[in-house]
């Protein structure tokens, strides 16, 4: 059995949902479903708990959903992170620069572009997308490997522009990440399906999203604010897949 939650778990967030699981296991358990004993944690709770046959949940990317995990996996819910100007269950990507740096976006996009991995939603998917949609071209420069990376490649001067995840953009400030206070957001795309729980194909949905519900309600206020849960909502695979998907980043080729 495997279990994961590693998109936000950074900082006290980490804590927080060990103490999230615990509540979703023990009502999962109370219900006679199996649940492991603790989360998963490493590159074990990406791609290969994604894939794995005994996923009992996860939290994915909409862009790995749509690219290769749709059809394949069961789409539980939406976290709803209350984000302002969101529509409930959704987020965006906000692009950071230097706060010594004033150039605007269309500058930006023309110097050393870092963003998180390929197959990001809201650290390439968005900000390319939402760039090429005002008609200018990113340069990618660096593949950081992580959100908190990117931000901080920029703040260090290894990079000029990335696009964060606004929920990893809001945390950072909240728990002090060392890389914020040397950054501004330039600009913020459309607000898209924020990072779906999923669980191996044929899981009880409507049980799953039950119980993930009923988990985020009994947090304490002090773990909500953490997490930023607000809730969970209902958004359809055909949501996901609507969600446009640029070329990738050997498309544009490198300026390093």
């Amino acid at each position: 059995m495997i279990a994961s939650l590693g998109m936000y778990d950074a900082g006290p967030a980490r804590a927080a949902n060990d103490r999230f699981w615990v509540a979703i296991r023990d009502r999962l358990r109370a219900r006679n479903l199996p649940a492991p004993e603790a989360l998963t944690r490493g590159e074990g709770a990406f791609w290969p708990a994604w894939e794995s046959p005994d996923l009992v949940l996860s939290q994915t990317c909409g862009y790995p959903f749509r690219a290769r995990l749709q059809g394949r996996v069961t789409l539980v819910g939406t976290p709803d992170h209350g984000l302002p100007g969101c529509p409930p269950g959704h987020y965006r990507s906000v692009f950071v620069a230097r706060k010594d740096d004033l150039r605007g976006l269309k500058e930006l996009a023309a110097t050393r572009f870092a963003w998180n991995e390929d197959l990001s939603q809201s650290g390439w998917a968005g900000p390319v997308s939402h760039l090429l949609g005002l008609g200018l071209t990113p340069h990618p420069c660096l593949r950081s490997g992580a959100h908190r990376l990117s931000a901080l490649a920029v703040a260090e001067g290894r990079a000029d522009l990335a696009g964060l995840d606004a929920v990893t953009w809001a945390m950072m400030q909240a728990d002090g990440d060392p890389a914020a206070p040397a950054l501004r957001v330039v600009a913020e795309t459309a607000p898209a399906p924020a990072l779906p729980y999923i669980a191996a194909k044929g899981a009880d949905r409507e049980g799953l999203f039950a119980t993930l519900a009923q988990a985020i309600a009994a947090l304490t206020p002090e773990d909500r604010a953490r997490l930023l849960l607000h809730g969970l909502v209902e958004i359809p695979a055909a949501a996901y897949l609507a969600v446009p998907t640029p070329p990738p980043p050997a498309h544009f080729g490198a300026v390093c």
